[in-house]
């Protein structure tokens, strides 16, 4: 998508349903059948509306959604567009005054839709509320991060955040020292779960395209915030994140798009300098890593082992 199509426009359906949920699936059947489950069984008071996107699945998740879950919308790409494309395709056919962007490796835990749509209700200035997101074994999953910069990259990529996880000055973009035990508005909210004002969307634009999958939330968050929306998280409402739902097919290609989507994310709100700088630091973050797995590896066969 070119920025010039992040500029204020009319992009959206008139609004004739309370909540639009809109998930992209790209060959997650079991994680995509589950998170719809957890719809079906979670009832809400707002009208609501589900639309799937998928991704060109060859795993049998579209005639999954169509044999099982007959009420969805379905919209099915003839090749993997991407996770930003493809929400926005979903964004664009939504219906809804509010419109929940839900990874297809997430699970709704009791009523989660209707707490969050009703702080939306309360605070028109809210552009985007996300809820507290727990991993599988229901511990706490860090969905708030701060804006991205050349320190809190540093920390990350030198190992300090891991060693002071709960140390707000040497902790990463990932808030781990934030408990996400009360509502505070923060520079970004983890795109596996969110629920956007329409209205914010008209404002601030939809996801960048050039990213094809990560970054795309903190660049959205950037941007809603230029614009004056504010971001909440809210922990009255819960969902878990699986994680890996659609990655873990293709764990290398995610990989290198991952660093790929921070050097476009950095030179993108940094320029050419910024980029170079991330570069450096993505660079330094493998040489940490390859002297780190060499030195354990050389531990490991100079340990004498026990003769059996």
């Amino acid at each position: 998508m070119n920025r010039k199509d992040h500029r204020k426009t009319k992009l959206l359906r008139p609004a004739t349903v309370d909540i639009s949920i809109v998930i992209v699936s790209w060959n997650a059947k079991n994680f995509l059948g589950e998170c719809l489950r957890s719809l079906a069984d979670s009832p809400t008071s707002y009208s609501t509306e589900i639309i799937v996107v998928d991704n060109a699945s060859t795993d049998g998740s579209p005639e999954m959604v169509e044999a099982t879950f007959p009420q969805v919308r379905q919209i099915k790409s003839n090749q993997n567009l991407g996770f930003a494309k493809a929400n926005n395709i979903g964004i664009r056919e939504s219906r809804g005054r509010y419109i929940s962007l839900i990874n297809s490796d997430a699970k709704v835990l009791g009523n989660c839709l209707d707490p969050l749509a009703d702080y939306l209700d309360r605070h028109p200035d809210v552009g985007n509320v996300g809820p507290r997101v727990l991993n599988r074994d229901m511990s706490l999953q860090s969905s708030c991060r701060r804006f991205p910069t050349v320190w809190n990259n540093f920390c990350e990529a030198s190992g300090l955040a891991k060693v002071f996880q709960r140390n707000s000055f040497f902790s990463g973009e990932h808030m781990f020292f934030f408990p996400h035990d009360r509502e505070l508005d923060v520079d970004v909210l983890v795109g596996c779960f969110w629920m956007v004002r329409k209205d914010s969307f008209e404002d601030v634009g939809l996801l960048d395209e050039d990213f094809f999958i990560y970054a795309e939330d903190v660049d959205w968050c950037r941007r809603c915030w230029n614009a004056g929306w504010r971001i909440v998280f809210f922990p009255g409402a819960q969902a878990i994140h699986y994680r890996g739902g659609s990655s873990a097919n293709d764990p290398a290609r995610f990989a290198v798009e991952q660093e790929r989507a921070v050097l476009h994310y950095w030179e993108k709100h940094h320029g050419p300098v910024g980029k170079l700088v991330m570069m450096a630091v993505l660079g330094f973050k493998h040489l940490v890593r390859s002297l780190f797995s060499a030195t354990s590896r050389s531990v490991r066969s100079s340990t004498p082992r026990e003769i059996q």
